[in-house]
């Protein structure tokens, strides 16, 4: 077996050596790679040839499977000393949109898949009950950090949706979910991080140890170093939810009491909730959509018997944790809450589940749609970061415009604090204290239907993006998407200056993360393909 794996890993490093010219002792990668797997299969490579989004397309040359951090290193450090070099890229659970974490003549590093770690080979996630915090590898599911947390009756604070997503992926973006107005987004309760510069250097960083790495990795898009572990805090774990869903018809009314229940933040547990997101429904489809099961079926809502506006509603989703200690209250703490609010009348949704099935909750919705063959089609996906003076502006250009009677997937709209994101990491916020995310999740599907193909649905994209431009509505992309320098430079605004500089500190080759199409490697590089056969130019 080792002998075949030898060869194996032979045949594969020279044909690194042929294709980009390396010129590294190939006995020392030998030594730096063999603890891992350095692979060649074609159904790996095609796995890491695409992503979730399904729109784009590289051709890597090689997929490592990483058993420590110093493989990571080991391969890192030879790119970057290779007189040629060539790309390496992080790829988590493969959950992009736009081929974020591929790359064409590179090789990409396969985080997750393998047992987890915490930074140390074979390893479970460390949990530390007296410091209140977990170890996780870098490629670690965040549904196996929760697994491990919770036998300690600990979990973390903040979430994305959507748990099947690697540790080092979302802190890469930032990773939120209707926690983030409270807790801010996953990047806020980071306490520690190690990784691995664009120079091959392991580092461990922090508020107070390599504070320009720790900030930069944060929200940096994969663009100064591969983080192989992260020290994430946590909080004593709930036992149950008692999740609610309210109607509006009224946008202003709908924004206003989301607007006011983020303000709550400051409060004591029973004066607020703990998840406040929303989402959009312009057509009687959406009610079935996997994101709004939540409707009883014998209990249909029909947009036709809701005075709305524009035919358009608006679904408040809150949450309320609890346990033994707290049950007694709970009834009596929501129906407080609620008399505040401005829903349409009999319109409330309730029901009662454990903590880690609402955490869950969209994984199960997945295994539905996998079952009918609709989870592996194109997700043309926009995310957009709007502030809040403006948000009434864009639900009369999209919601009520653009979008028509049919959206071929969830539209989520919900507000954050920005004085919950830590300005100095990379992410860029609007300049208000209060931003919406609205996403638009949707799904290519070949029905016949021109409005659901990708095409339709990448174009309207673009006419969203139109519109905001000129209506001057200062949007921010979330897990963003340019294809030019000069859309990159302004999407970070101030804070390019700084992203470039950092840039040339932990990785002067360019060399991570080609995928994102920010920075061209200072050699040996190529643009990714795209569906259609358009190619991209690259900084």
């Amino acid at each position: 077996m080792a002998t075949t794996k030898l060869v194996l890993l032979t045949f594969a490093i020279c044909r690194l050596i042929v294709t980009v010219g390396l010129t590294v002792d190939p006995t020392e990668l030998l030594r730096l790679v063999v603890e891992g797997q350095l692979s060649l299969d074609p159904s790996d490579v095609d796995t890491a040839s695409k992503d979730f989004g399904l729109m784009s397309r590289a051709e890597p040359l090689a997929v490592l499977h990483p058993a420590s951090a110093q493989d990571v290193v080991g391969l890192v450090r030879a790119a970057y000393s290779s007189p040629l070099g060539f790309t390496v890229s992080a790829r988590g659970h493969g959950h992009s949109i736009n081929g974020q974490a591929q790359t064409n003549n590179g090789v990409v590093i396969q985080m997750s898949g393998g047992s987890s770690r915490s930074g140390t080979p074979g390893q479970a996630a460390r949990v530390s009950e007296k410091g209140m915090y977990v170890d996780a590898w870098g490629g670690e599911l965040w549904i196996d950090v929760l697994r491990s947390t919770l036998e300690y009756g600990l979990a973390p604070k903040s979430w994305t949706d959507y748990l099947y997503l690697s540790v080092g992926g979302t802190l890469s973006n930032a990773g939120i979910s209707g926690q983030a107005f409270n807790y801010g987004p996953q990047i806020s309760n980071v306490h520690e991080l190690d990784v691995v510069t664009g120079k091959g250097e392991l580092l461990t960083c922090s508020e107070e140890q390599n504070s320009e790495l720790f900030h930069a990795v944060l929200g940096g898009l994969g663009q100064f170093g591969i983080i192989t572990r992260a020290r994430i805090a946590l909080e004593p774990s709930p036992q149950r939810v008692r999740w609610i869903r309210v109607l509006y018809s009224n946008f202003s009314s709908f924004t206003k009491d989301q607007e006011f229940l983020i303000s709550l933040h400051g409060q004591p547990t029973s004066q607020k909730f703990d998840y406040v997101e929303g989402f959009v429904i312009v057509d009687e489809g959406l009610i079935n959509n996997w994101r709004s099961s939540f409707f009883s079926p014998s209990n249909p809502v029909k947009i036709t018997s809701i005075n709305s506006e524009g035919g358009v509603l608006y679904c408040l989703e809150i949450t309320k944790n609890y346990d033994e200690s707290t049950s007694v209250t709970i009834d009596q703490e929501i129906e407080d809450l609620l008399e505040k609010l401005d829903f349409v009348p009999m319109s409330v949704f309730t029901t009662d589940l454990p903590y880690v099935d609402f955490l869950d909750r969209v994984h199960k919705a997945e295994l539905k749609l996998r079952s009918k063959g609709l989870w592996d089609v194109p997700h043309p996906w926009l995310n957009l970061f709007v502030p809040k003076s403006r948000i009434s502006d864009f639900d009369e250009g999209v919601f009520k415009g653009i979008l028509g009677n049919k959206t071929s997937g969830p539209i989520l709209i919900y507000p954050m604090n920005k004085d919950k994101w830590d300005q100095s990491s990379s992410v860029v916020t609007p300049d208000e204290d209060v931003f919406y995310l609205v996403a638009l999740l949707r799904s290519a599907l070949d029905t016949g239907d021109e409005t659901r193909t990708l095409e339709h649905l990448t174009n309207q994209n673009r006419q969203i993006l139109r519109f905001c431009d000129d209506a001057g509505i200062e949007v921010k992309q979330y897990l963003p998407h340019y294809t030019t320098p000069e859309e990159w430079m302004d999407h970070f605004g101030d804070k390019w200056d700084r992203f470039y500089q950092r840039k040339m500190e932990f990785d002067p080759r360019r060399i991570l993360a080609t995928g994102q199409r920010i920075f061209s490697p200072s050699s040996g590089s190529s643009s990714l393909g795209v569906v259609g056969g358009d190619k991209l130019s690259v900084y």
